[in-house]
């Protein structure tokens, strides 16, 4: 019935809610049905995903598991009324699926049988469960789970209502172990195995389901995982035995089938700088306890996939392409292997066969589900892309351009169908987030940003992979370290100008937009070019100080400026949007959220009021509930026609009135 209703609201907004110059409602985009976290069973044989799709009635996203039986069709498996089923996994000898899903009862824990039945819940837990992982002979699950309230702090609350201490809200995160019975499941009472003034991140069990190895980090907060160490605990007496313990964060990832080794993640010493620098992987050997570190010849972020029999698999980019490598791990040396698809986003190597479950696309698709032998070619499972198979979606190309200081910059450039050299399209420049993240060809890009809309009603769209970004090595992730905004509108503004003298563009209809960094490198141009006619500022950060002293991520500034406030102004000064708010001309819409812990709300507070000063015309939206990001289809909905209201009224010069009826 929900889906029903879903599809009836759906097909009406089409009707009702159609933008001018667009074939496509923004409804229709946004309840676009996504694959993602496709595993593969032990014996290659099985792969099970999950599907999201939109629910406008209760105005969220469900995440349901759908399986794919070799010879078959997929299927749906689960249905989990306003709740969705997420970290799918294989019981070890494959007879069942587990997922986590609130029923009721918070997170708990499911099985189902992979031959069919209902799931069956096995476990209780008052906190609800956070994590989990199978013993490999599977007769025991390792639960993690957050520490309850004590009989302290209730009586505190009671006494004295609610407050909360700075760096001090936090219950700990620990370690249970649930007993498994596949002849008679039940839920079961979970026997605590960790306890401790300390916060357990991420576990497995040994190939050998003696021991577990864990993160050990002082608390939960997103702070402390930088000192983050790897500990080994014996389930039997539950003896705790430190194995790596590094100034900086050290991250358990993956055991050789054998567990005499596994591979981790390390900032070693370096405690400054891991937000632009290469990740480090090593090899920490258990009989010797030396480490040896591997895939140094590639020079990006490295993302184990798996180490089983058949070797240890890593996935790096390299541009805006994804490459699959094995790794010699005597050696450390790397090998690619030819992937069949543009783009890799999770990959799942069954045990006891050559079967691979692979999520990917080509630039011109979305992410599907394929079942892949390598060397061979993969088998779509999923079908997302026949949703868009008739809409007018852009035509992407790479290009390349140099910037201020002679740095080489790519960017994504979207045409219409019909594009031709020879008229003037109004441009839109569209800037991602991260700084460290990076922008690929694809239909329809952004989350809150019409640009197949945009494109199709007659612009042309820049996405710029400014200094900073990912897929071009830790030098030009770096080149924006304590250059941070100057750098990156040098980029932005080098891309608008190489296109300019290409002879294609209408220089006097240009706006420009992003969220987060995105959101920031907007703010920065804003306060020092008057090139745009419009700007819009997603959750961005328009004044160093004051995003030093209330985001979550305190060292994310250090790091970028090498510095704090007190001990270097100018700096902060050099890079802040709001130095140089007096110099601002552009009408700027500002959208943030209003619990954000990210970027605080307090930084669009400051740049609206700027611009008021000014009397520039500026908008904040502030977006209720939400934080760093819109996560609700409602308001991603509210979001988009939001920027389509304002660049149609400053780019195009068309006043249109938000959809009510």
């Amino acid at each position: 019935m929900r889906i029903l209703y879903t599809c009836i609201l759906v097909c009406l907004a089409n009707l009702v809610f159609g933008q001018k110059n667009a074939s496509v409602s923004f409804e229709k985009w946004v309840s676009l049905k996504s694959s993602a976290s496709p595993i593969i069973s032990p014996d290659g044989k099985t792969i099970v995903y999950t599907v999201t799709s939109t629910d406008w009635a209760t105005n969220s996203y469900d995440s349901e598991i759908w399986m794919y039986k070799e010879g078959g069709e997929p299927f749906q498996l689960t249905r989990t009324n306003k709740s969705s089923s997420t970290a799918v996994q294989f019981s070890p000898d494959g007879r069942f699926i587990s997922f986590l899903a609130d029923r009721g009862e918070k997170n708990q824990l499911y099985v189902i049988q992979v031959n069919g039945g209902e799931a069956m819940q096995i476990s209780k837990e008052e906190e609800g469960v956070s994590a989990y992982k199978w013993s490999p002979d599977g007769t025991q699950i390792a639960i993690a789970k957050t520490e309850a309230d004590t009989k302290r702090d209730k009586t505190i609350k009671e006494r004295y209502g609610s407050f909360g201490v700075e760096g001090e809200e936090y219950k700990q995160t620990h370690l249970w172990i649930l007993n498994f019975h596949a002849d008679s499941i039940k839920i079961q009472a979970a026997k605590r195995l960790t306890e401790g003034n300390f916060n357990v991140s991420g576990f497995d069990w040994s190939p050998d389901g003696k021991t577990i190895v864990f993160n050990r980090q002082r608390d939960p907060l997103i702070n402390s995982g930088i000192s983050s160490d790897i500990v080994l605990i014996k389930t039997a007496d539950k003896t705790i035995t430190p194995l790596v313990s590094n100034p900086a964060a050290d991250a358990f990832i993956r055991w050789n089938p054998e567990g005499t080794e596994f591979v981790y993640n390390s900032s070693v010493n370096d405690s400054v700088s891991q937000f632009y620098k290469n990740n480090r992987l090593f090899i920490y050997d258990m009989a010797s306890r030396k480490s040896r570190e591997i895939a140094i010849d590639i020079d990006e972020n490295k993302n184990v996939i798996d180490w089983n029999t058949k070797g240890l698999f890593i996935l790096a980019l390299e541009r805006t392409k994804q490459k699959l490598y094995t790794v010699d791990t005597k050696t450390g040396l790397t090998k690619p292997v030819s992937l069949p698809l543009d783009l890799v986003g999770a990959l799942s190597l069954s045990k006891s066969s050559d079967a691979i479950a692979l999520l990917g696309r080509n630039y011109e698709g979305l992410n599907d589900v394929y079942l892949w032998r390598m060397n061979g070619p993969a088998k779509m499972i999923s079908n997302n892309a026949a949703q868009i198979a008739n809409w007018n979606t852009p035509v992407n190309e790479v290009i390349q351009w140099k910037s201020k200081d002679g740095a080489t910059i790519e960017g994504v450039l979207l045409k219409p169908k019909n594009f031709d050299p020879k008229k003037k399209y109004p441009l839109l420049v569209v800037i991602h987030g991260g700084p460290t993240a990076i922008d690929f060809p694809e239909p329809l890009p952004t989350n809150v940003y019409p640009v197949m809309q945009w494109v199709e009603k007659g612009a042309v769209v820049l996405r710029v992979n400014y200094r900073g970004s990912a897929g071009y090595g830790e030098k030009f992730r770096s080149l924006n370290v304590r250059n941070l905004g100057v750098g990156d509108m040098w980029d932005v503004v080098s891309g608008v100008e190489y296109l300019n003298s290409k002879g294609f563009i209408d220089t006097s209809r240009m706006g420009s937009m992003g969220w987060s960094q995105g959101g920031y490198i907007s703010a920065f141009l804003t306060t020092n070019t008057n090139m745009f006619k419009a700007i819009s500022v997603g959750a961005g950060i328009s004044n160093w100080v004051t995003y030093y002293v209330s985001t979550d991520i305190t060292p994310f500034t250090r790091q970028y400026l090498k510095a704090t406030p007190w001990n270097d102004m100018d700096v902060y000064l050099k890079t802040s949007p709001m130095t140089n708010i007096n110099k601002a001309s552009t009408p700027t819409l500002i959208q943030h959220g209003e619990f954000d812990k990210r970027v605080p709300i307090s930084n669009a507070y400051e740049l609206y009021r700027g611009l008021q000063d000014r009397g520039i015309p500026s908008k904040l939206i502030v977006y209720k509930g939400f934080g760093h990001g819109i996560n609700k289809p409602k308001e991603r909905l509210a979001a988009i026609w939001h920027n389509w209201q304002w660049f149609n009224k400053y780019i195009f010069g068309e006043e249109e009135a938000l959809p009510v009826d």
